[in-house]
């Protein structure tokens, strides 16, 4: 007989729960495979795995040994499948939006009235004045960016308050503009999994903490790391690789279940902070180390930003961001100062998934926030998805009403539909985007829920290349001229475009190009030439590409996409 590996924390084997997710994964319809594995030193394993058929389906695993690290993918791969994670920043097609449930079958539709002011049967009271503090969010801004249904209103789903088991509807809106993906988690038991969220909440809310007020941790005595010889082994296998590693305790006084790993890059003197969170210190400090590694060979960890001195800056929403994307944000120096600013606590607050859940439930309570939870168990694994206003959120609340993806929801149709707008749609669009001050540099895919092919027209159209395109189809001269400057110093666009884009400017500039066609020619290309002239005169429109539409013909990535949400919606478990 085989022996079965139970690590911490799991309330199954590895073998059982790999097991498990694997054959329900095949029975699903997905083919998910193990891409790349990375071994970096003794105790510290990561594994990349994705589907075949759509390899936006993808996600990371690491632990303590191959095996961990595969359940730690998987696990992932069913939490973002069961919350529909997978899917929170595309458009899900006219036909998911037409159907009896967009999201889940326990869905309910909320229509705003005429005044704007959010439905009372959405969220509560208190919760209105958390999310719209001034009243100035019109309630169509809640609209998702998924089904883009404005007809059908407010998409919501339930969630269970901890605290009294009441029923909150919470718009998927909110969900998907300021929690993506924290506080998800799939498990092999409901304790378990809500584990693995609450404390993944309690990590990201704590490292930013620390990180933008720049707190001094407390090293971890070398006595203490002895005690758990596998992740003293990784350490020094790191240190004996030539970085510096400082091991911290980030519980900020015994406080919170949260450890931290610091490396130090003498090459290039670059600085990754990580931090990893569970009621039992083992845990805690484990993942603190694997995370450091997940998806980095060796060689991968340079390039790092030096520590800084400006506090403002370290706190700042975007570096907060970064850390949050790939912990790659700057760390402030006073963090890495030789006096810490909390006393070492040597913690450990359970020895069971109830005991962990439990105190991680407690804890947030005594805290004064409100936890809510959504169960999903429809594809057969255990899956939750967990709500805590105040904590966390990893975009600010008031990105509801600056960068809500429902902006999306309104252009979507006319930009799918772009080559074939008339002169005055042209006008519509353009006045539309300018109005709603979005960036230039916004990739436009992104914007209306698209999953671009790679190397298309799509894939790095920018907002500010639009706005140039939809100029020249109206002969905006000044317009034409604003967008030709802006993309003349942003580079991040295909290079035959914008050589296209500095003809036309050059074009404009000399009036009278006949004399200087040779030259023209000779600098651009006949070809460019020609493209840039046929754009100037309106002979020809947005590289004469073809209209998507609403369904997305021609976008495979797109429809590979929508064919994986199918497996979901079809399945015999999704009603």
């Amino acid at each position: 007989m085989h022996s079965e590996n139970f690590i911490p924390g799991k309330d199954a084997s590895l073998e059982s729960s790999i097991a498990t997710m694997q054959a329900r994964l095949a029975a699903l319809g997905f083919h998910v495979e193990e891409r790349s594995w990375l071994n970096p030193v003794d105790g510290i394993w990561s594994v990349h795995v994705r589907d075949r058929d759509c390899p936006l389906l993808f996600t990371n695993g690491k632990g303590a040994s191959r095996l961990a690290a595969l359940a730690s993918a998987l696990g992932e791969f069913f939490e973002r499948l069961s919350c529909n994670y997978f899917w929170t920043h595309y458009y899900l097609g006219e036909q998911s939006a037409q159907r009896d449930f967009a999201h889940y079958p326990h869905e309910r539709w909320f229509q705003p009235d005429e005044s704007g002011a959010w439905p009372q049967e959405l969220l509560t009271p208190e919760l209105h004045r958390f999310y719209n503090p001034e009243g100035s969010i019109a309630a169509d801004a809640l609209v998702d960016l998924n089904s883009g249904a404005t007809e059908r209103g407010i998409c919501a789903l339930p969630y269970e308050r901890q605290r009294d088991r009441a029923s909150v509807w919470f718009p998927v809106n909110i969900i998907g503009n300021l929690y993506v993906s924290n506080g998800m988690s799939a498990g092999n038991t409901p304790e378990e999994a809500r584990t693995q969220a609450l404390s993944e909440i309690f990590e990201r809310h704590i490292k930013f903490r620390i990180i933008s007020e720049g707190i001094c941790l407390p090293d971890v005595p070398e006595e203490v790391i002895a005690r758990y010889p596998r992740i003293a082994t990784g350490i020094r296998a790191l240190r004996a690789a030539g970085f510096g590693i400082l091991v911290k305790d980030a519980s900020l006084g015994g406080e919170y279940p949260v450890m931290n790993v610091t490396l130090l890059h003498p090459d290039d003197q670059g600085c990754f902070s990580s931090f990893g969170a569970h009621p039992r210190f083992e845990i805690a400090l484990e993942r603190a180390l694997t995370e450091l590694l997940q998806g980095r060979a060796l060689d991968a960890l340079g390039g790092f930003p030096e520590p800084g001195f400006d506090l403002d800056e370290i706190a700042s929403s975007p570096n907060i961001e970064i850390h949050f994307v790939d912990s790659s944000g700057i760390i402030s120096w006073n963090f890495l100062g030789d006096t810490p600013d909390y006393e070492f606590c040597d913690w450990n607050f359970s020895t069971t998934t109830t005991e962990d859940y439990a105190w991680l439930v407690d804890r947030i309570h005594a805290m004064g926030h409100e936890i809510y939870i959504a169960d999903f168990t429809h594809l057969g694994v255990y899956a939750c998805r967990i709500i805590v206003p105040g904590m966390s959120e990893i975009y600010p609340v008031d990105d509801l009403e600056w960068e809500n993806n429902s902006v999306g929801n309104h252009l979507r149709e006319a930009i799918l539909h772009l080559p074939e707008l008339d002169d005055d749609e042209c006008a519509d669009l353009l006045e539309t985007l300018n109005d709603l001050g979005l960036a230039d540099q916004r990739p436009v895919a992104a914007l209306i829920g698209l999953a671009p092919d790679a190397g298309s027209f799509w894939s790095d159209l920018r907002v500010g290349e639009l706005k140039t395109l939809l100029a020249l189809a109206i002969g905006d001269e000044d317009a034409i001229r604003e967008g030709c400057d802006w993309i003349r110093h942003f580079e991040q666009l295909d290079a035959g475009r914008r050589r296209v884009y500095r003809c036309i400017e050059n074009l404009l500039n000399l009036g009278d190009a006949a004399p200087y066609r040779n030259a023209l020619q000779q600098l651009y290309g006949a070809e460019t030439l020609r493209l840039a002239e046929a754009l100037l005169s309106g002979e020809s429109r947005f590289f004469g590409v073809a209209a998507p539409g609403l369904a997305l013909h021609g976008c495979d990535m797109h429809q590979r996409l929508l064919a994986a949400y199918a497996k979901l919606t079809h399945s015999p478990r999704a009603g």
